[in-house]
């Protein structure tokens, strides 16, 4: 199959570009650096260079894929508005060019959107929010509208992406505790957060785009909630820092923009997932990549 992957040179398409030729796939990967083309040569990838956001341009390059893996999305949380519209943008692009064909679109979304019915764990058939309570649900209003129109969708939601170099979210918890000189988790610090490994979350992506089931939502979910309290308590091992319970007022001053989510709780399943596309992760859980990162002073978590 003939994949145009874009993202193809961020943290998850990096492990997804050689999983989709090793399972036999030729890959045409976006990027716009000169380096991101070397590192997609490298791995045996067609390079295709352009912007994402290049509507005109994502159309032609993407017009004689078999399949589509849309793995980019600029994780800006200080215009996080702005990121998410122009992801709509982006997947309505792509989802045109499917029209009158079999072909399929992976999108990427997110566990944190979704709400359980039933107060529980959040389940891959678990509605998501709406763009107007969190930009981010741009994204799964874009491929509802696709999906409505019968188009080949399949949306893969991800958790906390992890290795022993990058972290995501977690990245800018560590960033405050290097700031403030300790680390802070909400109340009890019951609330959880679930995670994958990179290299699983890359493998989900590959079987999405082969197995996939039009319209299906698949939570690339390995650990279904890690405590907020052992996150904290293994970042501050690593830095040598306190580790302290701050209260609900107290959690503004200490994590800004990212209070919200570092008081509720975000498990969700992957059960569903693994029973109909036989997922089954085996990398590395979160808490073993933390304390495993490299923590010095010139060292950096990248957001990719």
């Amino acid at each position: 199959m003939r994949v145009f992957v874009t993202g193809a040179t961020g943290f998850i398409g990096s492990s997804l570009v050689p999983q989709l030729i090793q399972a036999g796939h030729h890959v045409v990967g976006l990027c716009r650096s000169d380096a991101g083309a070397e590192a997609l040569v490298r791995a045996g990838a067609e390079v295709s260079r352009g912007d994402v956001n290049d509507l005109d341009y994502l159309r032609t390059a993407a017009e004689s894929a078999d399949g589509i893996i849309h793995a980019a999305f600029n994780h800006d949380f200080s215009n996080m508005k702005q990121s998410s519209e122009n992801d709509r943008k982006v997947i309505e692009t792509l989802g045109e060019l499917l029209k009158g064909s079999d072909r399929r679109l992976v999108v990427t979304s997110g566990t944190g959107l979704v709400r359980s019915k039933s107060g529980g764990i959040a389940l891959e058939t678990d509605p998501h929010l709406t763009s107007a309570e969190f930009p981010r649900a741009a994204t799964e209003e874009a491929a509802d509208a696709l999906i409505d129109r019968g188009a080949h969708i399949v949306v893969v939601r991800l958790p906390q992406v992890h290795d022993t170099q990058k972290q995501g979210r977690i990245s800018l918890h560590v960033d405050l505790a290097r700031k403030k000189g300790w680390v802070a988790y909400a109340g009890d610090g019951a609330n959880r957060l679930p995670a994958v490994h990179v290299s699983d979350a890359a493998q989900l992506f590959r079987l999405a785009l082969e197995r996939g089931e039009a319209g299906a939502h698949y939570h690339a979910v390995a650990e279904e909630g890690i405590p907020m309290r052992e996150i904290a308590e293994a970042i501050g091992g690593s830095l040598k820092l306190p580790v302290k319970s701050v209260t609900p007022n107290a959690s503004a001053e200490y994590f800004g923009a990212l209070a919200q989510l570092a008081t509720i709780d975000l498990a969700a399943s992957g059960e569903f997932t693994r029973q109909k596309l036989a997922w089954t992760p085996g990398g590395p859980g979160l808490l073993t990549d933390l304390r495993n990162m490299g923590y010095g002073e010139n060292s950096r978590s990248d957001r990719s």
